[in-house]
């Protein structure tokens, strides 16, 4: 690419992205903006900044973001309200990350003049691409610089070889080969590689990190509530809360019960399958806890018609599709089929589980009077079930009548 003076770099400071950094530089000799999104990884994020300095960023071109609430309320619950997974497993943690990523890394180049972003996702996953799907939805004219797919530094030998050409501190953790590769934030935990790329092996116990062995939790088990308001949480134990802070608090009672572990084989947006380990320990609890409060609040139809979205939605996510008019099509039907989902869910977490134990809310559609066993006081007429047995049977009697 040629004209490139200035470029936003999505940064975590560590020794990829600080390669990267020098990289650009080097390559396009070029200005380079820091950015540092905290989704709620865990980490400390001012050695970010302080990395950033020791090469040459100036102060007003590094940025650190708390977007954890903005994550969660504008990403993640929408994407909760389609009870969206992935092949039927996977909670999309990783997936949903991405947009709002790229989202800011788009801002943060219009605030500064920037003609490029550059990322720093391999030429061999998914998020390349959702990154930058993302980025040209939102600016069609961006420049978008992927290093892994330009540069030949194509084993962690060079890469830490050309680092210490550039003077670029390589921590001593990372000079023997990593076990595997993890992202994280406040939804997930991800693993992949080394360790678990043979699919036959199981995850050794020491790649998990947000969730206790399920085999290791408390012997007794803990009943909680959620209360949720069209669609979305909004309290626990009947303390409100704000997205972020209810996700954080589910992600407590999640590793404490060794909630949300998942072994998986998918079929990645490049065509390739890989194995990863996932944990999402509250979002797997909030999941189980909105379909909860779904079964008693949304007609049968309405309800099978988002189970049938679902599959489609996922995969929208999954390949980076987020800012696509059919995403944000069918989103406005979810959000449509919400506006009565409210009330509250009683959970038992035990062991790995998170089980619905109770649900009820004003807006209920379940008529004790009509199902009961006992006498229904006329609630419902037995002999109404004849007629819709007979109309229901008479194409599969014409059917059977012709190929006797």
């Amino acid at each position: 690419m040629s004209g490139i003076k200035r470029v936003v770099l999505a940064y975590s400071g560590g020794l990829d992205t600080s390669v990267i950094l020098k990289w650009l530089q080097v390559t396009y000799n070029c200005e380079v903006v820091t950015f540092t999104a905290d989704l709620g990884q865990g980490e400390e994020l001012e050695p970010a900044r302080d990395k950033a300095r020791l090469m040459g960023i100036p102060e007003e071109h590094i940025y650190i973001d708390d977007l954890r609430e903005e994550f969660v309320r504008d990403f993640v619950f929408p994407m909760m309200r389609a009870n969206a997974r992935y092949e039927g497993d996977y909670l999309l943690g990783t997936s949903i990350a991405r947009p709002l990523i790229s989202k800011r890394l788009i801002e943060i180049a219009r605030e500064t003049n920037a003609d490029a972003i550059a990322h720093g996702a391999t030429g061999k996953g998914n998020d390349q691409v959702r990154f930058e799907l993302s980025a040209y939805a939102l600016d069609p004219d961006i420049k978008v610089i992927a290093p892994w797919r330009e540069w030949d530094l194509n084993s962690r030998t060079a890469l830490i070889a050309w680092a210490e050409k550039h003077q670029i501190p390589v921590p001593k953790d990372k000079r023997g080969e990593s076990p595997f590769s993890t992202d994280a934030n406040l939804l997930h935990t991800s693993s992949e590689g080394k360790v678990l790329e043979d699919p036959w092996e199981e995850t050794p116990d020491y790649v998990y990190s947000r969730t206790v062995n399920p085999e290791d939790a408390p012997d007794e088990p803990e009943y909680i509530t959620i209360d949720f308001e069209k669609g979305d949480g909004i309290a626990l134990n009947g303390k409100a809360m704000s997205p972020a802070m209810l996700l954080t608090a589910l992600n407590d009672l999640g590793r404490t019960h060794g909630i949300g572990r998942l072994d998986l084989v998918e079929n990645r947006f490049v065509g390739m399958k890989s194995r990863g380990m996932y944990e999402t320990p509250g979002g797997e609890i909030y999941a189980r806890a909105h379909r909860g409060i779904e079964q008693i609040t949304l007609d049968r139809g309405a309800a099978h018609l988002k189970d049938e979205l679902m599959p489609r939605y996922a995969e929208l996510i999954y390949n980076g599709f987020w800012f696509a008019p059919e995403r944000e099509m069918l989103q406005a039907a979810i959000d449509h089929s919400q506006e009565r989902v409210s009330g509250t869910v009683r959970l038992k977490l035990y062991k790995g589980s998170a089980h619905v134990v109770g649900r009820k809310s004003p807006n209920s559609l379940y008529s004790e009077r009509h199902v009961t066993f006992e006498d229904d006081a006329g609630a419902y007429d037995q002999k109404d079930a004849q007629g819709f047995i007979k109309l229901n049977a008479l194409r599969l009697r014409l059917l059977a009548q012709r190929d006797r």
